[in-house]
């Protein structure tokens, strides 16, 4: 494929393939619409807006899942079930910092809105925090495609813009695994001073 096609293929799915992206997991997804939006591919505002919405329809989908099917999902998969039970046993306790940050939680994007359905954090609640979260991811990775990914691109020619490009989302996907370590240890290292007072 030549990069005229690419291109025109990237302008003509670049926003449905954003959104589908966006709706189930998507960091890497948003991160190369940013980038193809600094290359004048895609509308910069078109592609926050479609992210922002591809993400927060996404957890609203899994926050009324929990809700409604949230006891058969974790039943019909042990995997999720035990991310949702250690999930909710967190939510409990830090219900707010969670869904704040659920989106910068590699891995456990989809199992923190099944778990506050399945919570029963109140619906109301869950839609203002989905809002302010999806906005905070909205402004991080997209602009670390759009300023970074683009400068990157910008200096170097197509194929080591793509190398670096690569290793930068690896980069992001590993420090974002890291942190979700750390806050979930210091989250459950807060939960029995927390019980016990």
């Amino acid at each position: 494929m030549d990069i005229a096609a690419l291109q025109e293929l990237i302008s003509t799915y670049g926003y449905w393939a954003l959104f589908v992206g966006t709706f189930w997991e998507g960091e890497i997804v948003f991160i190369l619409a940013g980038i193809a939006a600094r290359q004048g591919l895609l509308d910069p505002w078109y592609v926050a807006l479609v992210a922002m919405a591809g993400g927060f329809l996404g957890d609203q989908f899994f926050f009324l899942l929990g809700i409604w099917r949230g006891t058969a999902v974790v039943t019909r998969w042990p995997r999720v079930a035990r991310k949702a039970v250690e999930a909710r046993r967190l939510i409990r306790r830090h219900a707010v910092y969670l869904i704040l940050l659920s989106r910068f939680l590699y891995g456990l994007r989809m199992v923190i809105p099944l778990a506050c359905g399945m919570a029963r954090i109140p619906p109301w609640r869950f839609v203002v925090l989905n809002f302010i979260s999806a906005l905070m991811w909205c402004i991080v990775f997209g602009g670390l495609g759009y300023l970074f990914g683009g400068w990157i691109f910008d200096r170097l020619e197509l194929v080591k813009g793509l190398q670096v490009t690569v290793l930068l989302v690896l980069a992001v996907l590993v420090a974002s695994y890291f942190i979700m370590k750390w806050i979930k240890r210091r989250l459950m290292a807060d939960g029995p001073k927390q019980q016990a007072s």
